[in-house]
């Protein structure tokens, strides 16, 4: 009796464990094939099949599993329509599915549809400009509709911003995901320098809130680790030190170590590598961690060039925008300085703007012998704000009286225009719907009145004035946008009027919302460019660079007048090791002239080609190859041309090597080609070749460059 009672419980404890299983996943679809299979898809958004990743013109996705997914990404977010599972009967206790892209409820999202009705939904984490086009998982607790049978339906029907929705790998489980723990926190002294931050590019975004006092102090969105960083980024806690902060992460899931990575040192984490990164740009400027992108406040002041630029400190890609700072006191050799410009609060972006020093004191914020040097920026919650240093540009007071300016419109460019006395803001203007720049002036940069508009221009206006060379006393100026094409015109201080444009100031693939240097010493002159380099840097923990500083000089020709664009003389400081070849007959395709002894490395390269009887031209430099066609007329690298006429059959080059670009000048300055493209390491070195006839190198000199971080 005993042992017949013993093995009934032996079989009861058994049998619970065997009921109380886990049971195995069900896999719904993984999206893997070349069509949907069984799945109808309507519309046009969806496509004939799961994309192979990334779509044509979309940000780079992550964090789907295999090669194949849904992404309705497909012509763009004009695109929209549904994508609908055959019926399928609940096995297990959730739904899970890896899930990305927009946040329209309704509009780009997941349904769980019964009887034709949806009862359950789920968007993409992306509402505003930014973000990331990043799956996270997520799922739904349907225990109560197990045995039932539903509908799954993708849906786009979005047509704006992030109108798209991106699905992978749906399946059945009975395991439950992490929970989320809301308003997650530490609390501790600032007694060192940094806050080291870990970062998971494609991590799901999470909201930081840094808190004084009950008071935020910073706040910001980070893709922040869980677990192992891809890399770290820094929060500067020099304004706070002695002080009592909290730390808050909007959410986390409640196995995540994020909150134990956060670590206060007085070094960056793994900084000892900074600048000697693997895709680092040795003579173009980059940030040492985080997003960059638009130039801002370029100015000269004290024997620096103040280098402003958009910023997000947290992140691989755009969001958070600051501005990032950095001085030079050659433009070659920088040095990057605390955070420029803070948002006020969350959401309140600090965009584009632009710098001068107020050498006569017109908005009275002088103190002491400083000259005070002011910025005026774009705040996205409030408008054209003013803020001010008085200590050379290394902290900011912001106006308390600001916006200065409220419109529709970003991006102010200001100058001081001599004749008139008056300080004049060119800005971005969307007033009764149409895209142009308006011109403000002022007595003292706070108080300005509107005083024109030009219409059919874009965002990040430039305005200068220039010396036509040649010509004693013959000036004009010059209206750049954010494309960088330019008008050549006059301007009396309030009215821009043009004379001839727009044309084209660079012909290249990546340059865009350059900015010019203002307050250059009379006696140098030089008016100095400098701008976005559109170039993505994987893998690494900083995003996007600078163009290399250009100098302008206007000429008449035969076409009208026209701005020459070539690289600033300071690159000699860079110069090393020199190599040269003269007169050189070049090899026929397919054959090459390889030329020998070069160090892999940035370079500077000067050359003259007689193009002799030959049709075509090519250089080839680390796998880039830059073509001039004679009967066509055209300078071609990469997916860039640019027409160009030689005088005399003769091609004159100046072309800038770095890591990650080829900055190419024709003819003095005719053409000016930025490239962006990381070079092929496999493919190191320089060749020559022609094509259709003999070519002759008439001399090349190349001049191996020392990094700008030594």
């Amino acid at each position: 009796m005993h042992t017949s009672c013993g093995s009934l419980v032996v079989l009861l404890l058994l049998a619970r464990s065997l009921w109380g299983a886990e049971r195995p996943d069900i896999l719904v679809h993984d999206f893997e094939g070349p069509t949907y299979g069984t799945w109808k898809a309507e519309g046009e958004a969806f496509g004939p099949g799961p994309a192979q990743g990334t779509l044509p013109n979309q940000m780079p996705v992550s964090g789907y599993q295999g090669k194949g997914l849904v992404n309705s990404y497909r012509g763009g977010d004009k695109s929209t329509g549904t994508l609908t599972s055959p019926p399928l009967k609940v096995e297990r206790k959730f739904i899970r599915f890896l899930i990305g892209g927009g946040k329209n409820p309704g509009k780009t999202c997941i349904d769980l549809l019964l009887e034709g009705k949806v009862v359950r939904t789920a968007t993409g984490p992306n509402e505003r400009p930014g973000g990331s086009e990043a799956l996270e998982w997520e799922q739904w607790d349907v225990a109560d509709l197990q045995g039932k049978t539903v509908v799954l339906r993708i849906v786009d029907q979005a047509t704006g911003g992030w109108g798209h929705i991106n699905i992978d790998h749906i399946l059945q489980t009975d395991k439950r995901l992490p929970q989320l723990v809301i308003n997650a926190s530490k609390t501790f002294t600032a007694n060192k320098r940094y806050l080291n931050l870990p970062v998971k590019v494609g991590a799901k975004m999470r909201h930081i809130a840094l808190a004084m006092d009950q008071q935020v102090v910073r706040s910001f969105e980070i893709q922040l680790a869980d677990a192992s960083p891809d890399f770290w980024v820094f929060l500067d806690l020099q304004p706070f030190q002695g002080k009592s902060l909290v730390l808050r992460v909007d959410r986390l899931p409640d196995d995540s170590r994020a909150l134990g990575l956060i670590e206060q040192a007085d070094t960056i984490k793994e900084g000892e590598g900074i600048y000697k990164e693997k895709l680092r740009p040795q003579v173009h400027f980059s940030s040492r961690r985080g997003w960059l992108n638009d130039p801002n406040g370029l100015v000269y002041s004290r024997g620096e060039y103040h280098l402003f630029y958009q910023h997000n400190p947290y992140g691989w890609g755009w969001g958070n925008m600051h501005w990032g700072h950095a001085v030079s006191p050659d433009l070659v050799h920088w040095k990057e300085l605390p955070i420029a410009l803070y948002p006020q609060r969350f959401g309140d972006w600090c965009f584009s703007g632009s710098a001068v020093v107020d050498h006569d004191n017109t908005a009275g914020f002088k103190k002491g012998t400083e000259e005070v040097l002011a910025l005026l920026y774009t705040s996205t919650g409030r408008g054209e704000c003013l803020a001010y240093s008085t200590d050379g540009g290394r902290t900011f007071t912001d106006y308390d009286k600001n916006p200065v300016v409220k419109h529709q419109g970003r991006d102010p460019r200001v100058l001081w225009h001599a004749p008139s006395k008056r300080w004049v803001m060119a800005v971005y203007d969307e007033q009764g719907k149409s895209q142009g720049i308006a011109f403000y002036t002022s007595p003292d940069l706070k108080q300005w009145e509107r005083q024109s508009r030009l219409d059919g221009w874009f965002e990040c206006p430039e305005l200068f004035e220039l010396p036509v060379e040649g010509e004693a006393k013959t000036t004009r100026w010059i209206l750049f946008a954010a494309n960088n094409e330019y008008a050549v015109g006059t301007f009396d201080g309030k009215v821009f009027k043009v004379e001839s444009g727009k044309h084209r100031g660079n012909f290249g693939n990546c340059l865009y919302a350059a900015q010019t240097y203002s307050n250059i010493p009379r006696a140098d002159g030089r008016r100095i460019q400098i701008g976005w380099a559109r170039i993505d840097t994987p893998g690494m923990p900083f995003n996007q660079m600078m163009t290399f500083p250009v100098a302008f000089t206007l000429h008449r020709t035969a076409e009208g007048m026209r701005l020459l664009v070539n690289p600033v003389r300071e690159i000699e400081k860079l110069h090393g090791k020199t190599h040269q070849w003269n007169k050189q007959t070049l090899a026929t395709f397919p054959e090459r002239t390889r030329l020998a002894g070069v160090q892999p490395g940035p370079l500077h390269l000067r050359a003259e080609i007689d193009l002799g009887e030959a049709q075509r031209v090519s250089m080839i430099i680390d796998g880039k190859t830059l073509t001039y066609d004679r009967t066509k007329r055209t300078l071609t690298c990469q997916n860039a041309t640019a027409p160009l006429k030689l005088a005399n059959g003769r091609l004159l080059l100046e072309i800038i090597v770095d890591r990650t670009s080829l900055e190419i000048f024709a003819d003095k300055g005719r053409v000016y080609m930025p490239i962006g493209g990381i070079l092929d390491e496999s493919k190191r070195g320089i060749s020559l070749f022609a094509e259709g006839g003999k070519a002759t190198l008439l001399h090349l000199d190349v001049a191996e460059l020392k990094s700008g971080w030594e």
